[in-house]
């Protein structure tokens, strides 16, 4: 709980830096290279900062640890790294830069599939889940995959690939709240009939102990 109270406050302070810096810019100054810094800067920590929270939450469901651990994890060293970039502190390398990407790309991942495990989905539709992991993993395979090896190809094979699983991505990121909806009605009337038929045994258990009291009674 205190790690999400403080992506929070650090989400806040950010985007509320940013907006100040910007107002103070467009009023009383050049937005020259030091100030592009300083609000890319503040953007790195608005983002950083929404990443963590995504997976803070799952956390703190208490339903998984690896998975959200791992995406807290990356969006600070995601962040660490570009600041690295922003402000030239470190070789800006192009094995640097993709590393950098590399690790961004795993943590919006690892956010984006903790915002979809936050739903409690009925047996009917927990496939949705696994294919959103599968989906994510591929795109996130071939993404790399071009990224560091770049290959020469003139085919748009891959480019409609990665259409197509981003399509299925967001068509599942959008019926997920729809699906958590249907399923938590559902759990609803199952809690209520799972209720009925511990009172209906219930009900059973104290007709058989009235019998066994009336049967003792007429024996004696």
């Amino acid at each position: 709980m205190n790690l999400k109270r403080t992506f929070l406050y650090t989400l806040i302070l950010s985007v509320g830096l940013s907006a100040m810096f910007g107002i103070g810019v467009l009023l009383f100054g050049d937005f020259g290279n030091f100030e592009v810094r300083v609000m890319m800067t503040t953007l790195t920590v608005t983002a950083a900062s929404i990443l963590g929270l995504a997976c803070g939450a799952y956390l703190e469901t208490g339903r998984a640890r690896t998975m959200p651990l791992a995406g807290i994890a990356l969006s600070i060293i995601s962040a660490l790294l570009t600041f690295f970039i922003i402000w030239n502190i470190a070789d800006t390398s192009t094995i640097f830069i993709k590393v950098t990407a590399t690790i961004t790309l795993v943590a919006v991942s690892c956010a984006h599939l903790s915002l979809l495990s936050l739903a409690r989905l009925d047996k009917r539709f927990v496939w949705t889940r696994t294919a959103a992991f599968v989906l994510v993993a591929i795109l996130d395979a071939i993404l790399l995959y071009l990224m560091w090896f770049e290959p020469d190809s003139s085919s748009d094979l891959v480019s409609r690939i990665i259409g197509i699983l981003s399509i299925l991505i967001a068509s599942i990121t959008v019926m997920t709240p729809v699906l958590h909806k249907l399923s938590h009605d559902e759990n609803k009337i199952e809690a209520i009939d799972a209720e009925i038929e511990q009172l209906r045994e219930r009900l059973r258990e104290l007709e058989r102990k009235r019998a066994e009291i009336l049967g003792n009674g007429g024996n004696q």
